[in-house]
C-alpha cells in the first residue's frame, strides 16, 4: 500500500483487491460514478442529521458528552462525495478520512468538496482511493459512516469486522444495507437483463432503460419502477447502480441481526425509526396488540406488513447502550444545545428529517434562549414539560 508522506494531506492510494469483488466493482463505479448528484457551488442543500455527530450521539445515547472534542470520522465508501460533503459541513473542526475503491468516483468527490468549501471547515481531510478492508492502523474513529457499501462486497462479514476494528470503544457506526423484500421487482429486472446479456456498461444502461420503457403499461416491474424509482434513477449512474450492479447481497431483518452479531457489534437503533413504528400501519386493537410485543417482534411485524421496505439504515456500537432516564429534576439541572439540523431562519421551519414543524411562542423562545445562553441550566429557562417535549422532538440535545 502506498502511503502519503503526510497522513493528513489529501492523497491518491492504489487500492488492493482484498475482496474478490473489488476489481469489478471498482471498474463499475469508474464507468458510473455514484451517486449521480450534480456538483454545485457552495454547501450541500438542506441537512441530513445522520451525518451530524452531535445529533447522532443524542439520538443513540440520549445525551451529549461533556466535552466538545472534535470527532474523528471515517466515510467508508464515499463514492462521489455527497456523504463526505455533509460530514464536513455538519461536523466543523472534525478530522475526516474518506475512502473509495473507484478513482472515477473520487475524482468527482474531490471536485465536489473543492467547490463546496468543505475542506476549510474541518481540521483535516483526506480523500483516498483505498478499500475499507485495508485501513488497519487508521483508527480509532468516533463515527464511521458506510452507506450502501458492505452489500457490494463479496464477503460483507469481512467488511463489517474490518470497520468494527476501527471503531473507538465508545464510537458509533451508521450503515445502510439492502432489504430483500423491497427489492423483489429490482431483482427480477436485474435477472432479466442478465438473461438478455445486457452487461454492466453503456449498452446495459441503454437496454435497461429500453426494457422498462417497453414493457406493457400494466406490467408490475415497469409500474414499480415508474412509481417508485424513476425520479431517483434519472441520473444514469443511479439507474446503473440499481439495475446493473455486478455484486450485491440483501438481508432480511433476521439475517441482518445475525450479520451484526458476526462482528461482535450491538444494534443501537434504526436511523429511520418512524418506518419501524407499527402505528404507521396499524390502529385500534391491532396496534394495541402490536405495542404489546417486544421491540424486535414489532420490527418483524412491520417487515411482514410492508413489503416495500427496500433497505435497512441503522446504528451500531461496540457495547450495548442503555438510554438514560431523565427525571424532571435531572432535566432542570441539564443544559442543552439546539438541534444543529434544523432548516430555516430566523426560526426553524423544517425538522431534522426536513419535515415542517409547528412551534408555539414558548417553544420558539426556549430554542432561542438555549442558543443565546449556552451551558445555562434548563430549569432556569423553562418548565420541565416544555423541555421534555422539545427533547422528544429532537429539537434540543441534552447535556448533563
Amino acid at each position: 500500500m502506498k502511503s502519503s508522506p503526510d497522513p493528513w494531506l489529501a492523497s491518491m492510494v492504489d487500492p488492493l483487491p482484498t475482496d474478490a469483488a473489488t476489481p469489478k466493482v471498482s471498474a463499475f463505479y469508474d464507468r458510473f460514478p455514484y451517486p449521480g448528484d450534480p456538483v454545485q457551488e457552495g454547501p450541500p442543500p438542506g441537512y441530513n442529521w445522520r451525518w451530524c455527530h452531535a445529533s447522532v450521539l443524542a439520538a443513540v445515547r440520549g445525551e451529549l458528552p461533556l466535552t466538545d472534542r472534535s470527532p474523528r470520522i471515517l466515510d467508508a465508501g464515499c463514492g462521489t462525495g455527497v456523504s463526505t460533503d455533509y460530514l464536513c459541513h455538519l461536523n466543523p473542526g472534525a478530522e475526516i478520512l474518506a475512502v473509495d475503491i473507484s478513482e472515477g468516483a473520487l475524482a468527482v468527490a474531490r471536485e465536489r468538496l473543492r467547490r463546496s468549501g468543505a475542506q476549510q471547515l474541518v481540521s483535516r481531510l483526506r480523500q483516498e482511493q483505498r478499500s475499507l478492508l485495508d485501513l488497519a492502523g487508521e483508527g480509532p474513529f468516533d463515527y464511521i459512516n458506510s452507506v450502501g457499501v458492505l452489500h457490494h462486497l463479496d464477503e460483507p462479514e469481512s467488511g463489517l469486522r474490518a470497520l468494527a476494528d476501527l471503531m473507538a470503544d465508545d464510537g458509533l457506526m451508521h450503515l445502510f444495507l439492502y432489504a430483500e423484500s423491497g427489492r423483489w421487482e429490482i431483482h427480477r429486472t436485474q435477472q432479466a437483463l442478465t438473461m438478455l446479456d445486457a452487461g454492466d456498461g453503456a449498452d446495459g444502461l441503454r437496454l435497461g432503460r429500453l426494457l422498462l420503457d417497453s414493457l406493457p403499461d400494466g406490467n408490475r416491474l415497469a409500474r414499480h419502477h415508474r412509481e417508485r424509482w424513476a425520479i431517483d434513477c434519472a441520473a444514469d449512474a443511479n439507474f446503473a447502480d440499481m439495475y446493473l450492479h455486478p455484486q450485491e447481497t440483501c438481508y432480511s431483518l433476521e439475517s441482518l441481526f445475525q450479520f451484526i452479531r458476526s462482528a461482535g457489534l450491538h444494534f443501537a437503533g434504526f436511523s429511520n425509526p418512524e418506518v419501524w413504528d407499527p402505528a404507521r400501519l396499524l390502529e385500534g386493537e391491532l396496534l394495541e396488540r402490536a405495542r404489546a410485543l417486544e421491540p424486535h417482534q414489532q420490527w418483524l411485524l412491520v417487515e411482514q406488513l410492508d413489503p416495500d421496505i427496500s433497505h435497512f439504515e441503522f446504528f451500531l456500537s461496540a457495547q450495548p447502550i442503555p438510554k438514560p432516564c431523565w427525571s424532571d429534576a435531572a432535566l432542570q439541572r441539564a443544559s442543552a444545545i439546539r438541534q444543529p439540523c434544523l432548516w430555516g431562519e430566523p426560526d426553524p421551519i423544517l425538522d431534522r428529517n426536513m419535515q415542517p414543524i409547528q412551534l408555539d411562542g414558548a417553544a420558539a423562545a426556549l430554542l432561542r434562549a438555549v442558543e443565546n445562553q449556552p451551558g445555562v441550566p434548563l430549569g432556569s429557562l423553562a418548565e420541565p414539560g416544555l423541555v421534555r417535549d422539545l427533547v422528544d422532538r429532537h429539537l434540543l440535545l441534552l447535556r448533563r
